[in-house]
């Protein structure tokens, strides 16, 4: 699954906002230094006193766009730097990301996004819906705080069904709905995918592209938000596929709160391994990972305290 949310941290201004969710990495990282007012020298030593050890050649380096780090190797060293310049976590890490490609047979996981340009035929589904050309505009008007998602896998080994529970925050005055996008495993399951609604939100139009699997869901609010109103609503998904799941993910935009994702499987369909993990795009390698454990009644559970932008899901083995 796949969710993404615009909600830059207020202490940082306009011109380092920007920089940080559009990149590139050097003029975000110069920026960032710039803002905090340290020089390379001082920056260095900063990073000292944590452990991490970085030159003041390659910081130059690095903002020049001369060099660039290479994730996983350089990890420690983005998330300092994060910490000493007071940026989001991940701000930094997401503008670099690792330069591998996945194995050609890869499968690719099933996602719950909302915003999208992801997929062909996205853009016209979403403007049925009257959503502007821009894709940042699409749920901007809302910032994310929390998330849960359960999906529950058949005695076949399929997703049959994935309930989401969402806590967000109003970051204007108006904003009556969400806009979520499913894109299914296979072009047969979206026609007969399935969207209820419980408490918060009521179910708007449903718009389908069966060519790129993808299905545009608009789930309406009782009212309009007021400006910092905090609002709890809860959906469901349920589908039909043909094959079994490879796993989920969930795409996050912008740094967000916290975030879980469970999978229920049933008791004659477990798998041999589940493993969490966050990567920087779909076609890079995780920047971490779990090997997680299958506790009472085959639930697999991932739990990310703090999110940033990026993909966190479980992916799953069966044999």
């Amino acid at each position: 699954m796949s969710t993404e949310s615009t909600a830059p941290s207020p202490e940082l201004d306009a011109t380092l906002v920007e920089a940080l969710r559009y990149g590139p990495f050097p003029r975000a990282l110069r920026t960032a230094i710039a803002h905090r007012g340290l020089s390379l020298a001082r920056l260095g030593a900063h990073l000292d006193r944590m452990g991490v050890h970085v030159g003041q050649s390659t910081l130059s380096y690095w903002q020049r766009g001369l060099r660039h780090p290479e994730v996983p190797r350089a990890l420690s060293a983005l998330r300092a730097l994060e910490r000493v310049l007071v940026l989001p976590p991940d701000s930094l890490v997401v503008l670099v990301g690792p330069r591998t490609r996945p194995a050609p047979d890869r499968q690719v996981v099933g996602s719950f996004v909302e915003f999208g340009a992801m997929w062909s035929g996205s853009a016209a589904l979403l403007s049925e819906l009257d959503v502007p050309d821009e894709a940042t505009q699409c749920n901007g008007e809302l910032s994310m705080l929390s998330v849960h998602d359960m999906i529950t896998i058949d005695q076949h080994r399929s997703q049959r069904s994935s309930t989401t529970r969402m806590v967000v925050q109003a970051n204007t005055a108006g904003p009556d709905r969400y806009i979520a996008m499913y894109h299914a495993d296979d072009a047969s399951s979206v026609e007969s995918c399935v969207v209820r609604t419980a408490e918060g939100c009521r179910t708007g139009r449903i718009r389908r592209h069966v060519e790129s699997a993808t299905m545009v869901a608009e789930l309406l609010f009782d009212r309009r938000l007021t400006e910092g109103e905090r609002h709890v609503f809860c959906f469901s998904l349920h589908d039909e596929p043909a094959r079994p799941t490879p796993g989920t993910n969930r795409t996050f935009r912008e740094p967000s709160g916290e975030y879980l994702l469970q999978i229920a499987f049933h008791r004659k369909a477990m798998p041999a391994r589940c493993t969490s993990y966050f990567r920087l795009r779909d076609d890079t390698e995780p920047t971490q990972s779990e090997d997680l454990v299958c506790g009472i009644g085959g639930v697999a559970s991932a739990y990310f305290s703090r999110v940033g932008r990026g993909l966190a899901g479980i992916a799953v083995d069966w044999d």
